[in-house]
């Protein structure tokens, strides 16, 4: 069930980088409470509680598996299943150009962590 929730956290993860991308401090002082449900506001508010929701989702499901399995384990997991869920996004909802060498090294990525699972079997 750990790995589970490793996969779980490295997608809320993803989810995070991007709300962290599109979140805008400067935005903020457009919000009025004329426009806070608005299509406007809410495009303004929408990354700010991704964050927050996603940030906080992710921390549980992964205090979750480093309950299950070792810490340095877990975060090697974590950290490589969510570099490759951001690219596959990047990839595949933003449409942005992936090499060979980059779907290579992904795959190492992958290898490594299937690694780490059946060595702690």
């Amino acid at each position: 069930m750990a790995w589970i929730y490793i996969i779980i956290a490295a997608i809320l993860e993803a989810a995070w980088t991007y709300c962290v991308k599109f979140f805008k401090f400067s935005d903020f002082k457009l919000l009025t409470w004329a426009n806070f449900y608005t299509l406007p506001g809410l495009a303004i508010l929408a990354p700010i509680t991704g964050y927050l929701l996603f940030g906080l989702a992710n921390a549980w499901f992964f205090s979750l598996a480093i309950k299950q399995i070792p810490t340095a384990m877990a975060f090697a997991a974590w950290t490589g299943a969510s570099i490759i869920m951001i690219k596959l996004a990047d990839t595949l909802i933003f449409r942005e150009p992936t090499s060979w060498p980059e779907i290579f090294f992904m795959l190492l990525i992958m290898i490594g962590i299937m690694g780490l699972k059946f060595a702690a079997s």
